[in-house]
This record gives structure tokens, C-alpha cells and sequence, in this order.
């Protein structure tokens, strides 16, 4: 009975790939590649001959009907350009229209930048969150951080480079400084791993190159010494208000002063206004 193969590819290094990996490769009659380019280099390193068809974001409607005909009689192997298929692609659109077709499925795991980011950060516990890529526009990733602001888990995000600046602030901005882990070009000749702050972050790649994954540390409980962090945070916002600020630009600046969440930062500032509002009846 004919098998989709879902296969894991290298994230950088073409000699990180399992035998078992390069032994299906090499037996299956079609790969669905991702991009076939990628994966034409990793066959040819191996020298694997296998046909390839193109399955990606854009065109995968159209190839879903071809590749299921393919799979009435031939073994087919979909794999990304790197990783695991399935993550942050259309693969499970595939591994869907298989499994309603009662196709057998069968999984060849191995590198996945998840995993070897999250271990190469050092990151205590065993909780985090996949968030995948970060929403394009700036207005929908804010939404989806204060979601997010007050959980304690990690949060593993995946970013391009021309957005790495753009999101990192972002993420100043609600979460306030928390610590991170920034991995570029894992497993590649340029690979660096920072550990440090948001802000040192920013400054550190203010020409962001390559592929990043980042690890940034989950919101912590307030402690006893952290009180003296609200009480200057509850001064600065009485100053800023008095000022005129808007809250907006007051909650920010307060973020940044004293590292607080920003969610933290906004019902204080809430707390004070209906304070405000009291006194004045």
C-alpha cells in the first residue's frame, strides 16, 4: 500500500540528516519539495537521484489533487527547506487530504530548530510556546503579545530579518526587558547564539542577517523587591499624567523605565486615573 513519508531535513547543515532519512529519500518515487532548488542540493550531496515536484504556500491547492493521484500507487516523501514539514508551511494541509483518503502516514523525524534553540538557551523548566512567525503587521503582533504578556512560559518565535527590529520592539514595548536568546543561522558557518536582554539584543544586531529563532523568557511573578519597581512606576505615571501624556505614551515610556509588563504597567495607570476621577467629585 502505496505512503506519504513526512521527513525531516536538515535546518542549515546539509550533513544533519538520519540514514533512515537519505534511505527514503532515495526509495520513494516523488518528493514534494518546498522549495526544489533547496532540495536538489541536499540530494545531489547525497547523491540521491529522486524526482521532485514543487509544494509550497502558493501553489499547494493545485498539487494537493496531483500528489493524492501520485500516492494511488507510488510512495511519496514531502519534505521543507528545513525541519520538519508541517511547521510554519502548508505541509498539514497535505497530511490532511491524505489522512481522509486513508493513506497510510508515516512520520522520519529529525532537526527541528524548535527543539535545538530551545536547548541552546539554557531555558529552565519544560514549558514553552510555538508561536511560529509573528503577525506582519505591527498593530496584530501587539494584539497577540498582550495575550501573551503574562504567561510563564517561553515563547519560541521564528523571524526574518527585515522584520527582526520591528517585532523585537514590539515586544519591548508590552513585555517590557525580559530576557531572550537570539540563535541565527543555527547549524550554518555563520551560527551565533546571544543571550542578553531585549534591549541588548537590538543593539547587538542592528544589521540583522540571516535566519532567526528566538527564545524569549516568560513572564516572572512579582517578588517582594520588585514592589519598589510599581512604587516608581506609580510616581512616574502620576508625573506624566500631570504632564498631559496620553496613556499610550505613558504606559510605554514606564515600560521601559522599569522593565515591568505592560499589562502591569496599563492598570496602574488605570488605578490612578479612577483615583483621579474620585477626588474630583
Amino acid at each position: 500500500m502505496p505512503i506519504l513519508y513526512i521527513v525531516a531535513t536538515p535546518i542549515g547543515n546539509l550533513e544533519d540528516i538520519t540514514l533512515r532519512a537519505l534511505r527514503i529519500l532515495g526509495e520513494v518515487d516523488l518528493i514534494a519539495a518546498e522549495d526544489t532548488r533547496v532540495t536538489r542540493k541536499l540530494l545531489d550531496r547525497h547523491k540521491l537521484k529522486t524526482h521532485l515536484v514543487s509544494y509550497h504556500a502558493h501553489n499547494y491547492r493545485r498539487q494537493i489533487p496531483k500528489i493524492l493521484k501520485t500516492l494511488s500507487q507510488k510512495n511519496v516523501a514531502l519534505v521543507s527547506d528545513a525541519g520538519m514539514p508541517g511547521i510554519s508551511d502548508p505541509g498539514a494541509e497535505l497530511v490532511n487530504a491524505v489522512s481522509k483518503s486513508n493513506i497510510t502516514i508515516v512520520p522520519i523525524p529529525g532537526p527541528s530548530a524548535i527543539t535545538t534553540a530551545i536547548a541552546a538557551s539554557g531555558l529552565e523548566g519544560d514549558q514553552f510556546i510555538f508561536v511560529g512567525f509573528w503577525p506582519r503587521r505591527s498593530s496584530e503582533r501587539k494584539k497577540l503579545l498582550e495575550v501573551l504578556s503574562s504567561d510563564p512560559k517561553a515563547l519560541v518565535v521564528f523571524e526574518t530579518p527585515h522584520r527582526f527590529k520591528k517585532s523585537l520592539s514590539d515586544v519591548l514595548s508590552v513585555f517590557g526587558n525580559r530576557q531572550i536568546t537570539v540563535c541565527r543561522e543555527m547549524t550554518k558557518i555563520h551560527e551565533e547564539i546571544f543571550r542578553g536582554t531585549i534591549t541588548d539584543a537590538l543593539l547587538h544586531f542592528s544589521r540583522p542577517i540571516g535566519e532567526f529563532t528566538l527564545i524569549i523568557h516568560g513572564a516572572q511573578p512579582l517578588k517582594p523587591d520588585n514592589e519598589g519597581l510599581e512604587k516608581n512606576a506609580i510616581t512616574s505615571l502620576t508625573l506624566l499624567r500631570n504632564q498631559g501624556l496620553k496613556a499610550k505614551e505613558a504606559v510605554a515610556t514606564v515600560v521601559q523605565e522599569t522593565g515591568l509588563p505592560k499589562s502591569r504597567v496599563y492598570k496602574i495607570w488605570l488605578n490612578l486615573a479612577n483615583i483621579s476621577d474620585i477626588n474630583s467629585h
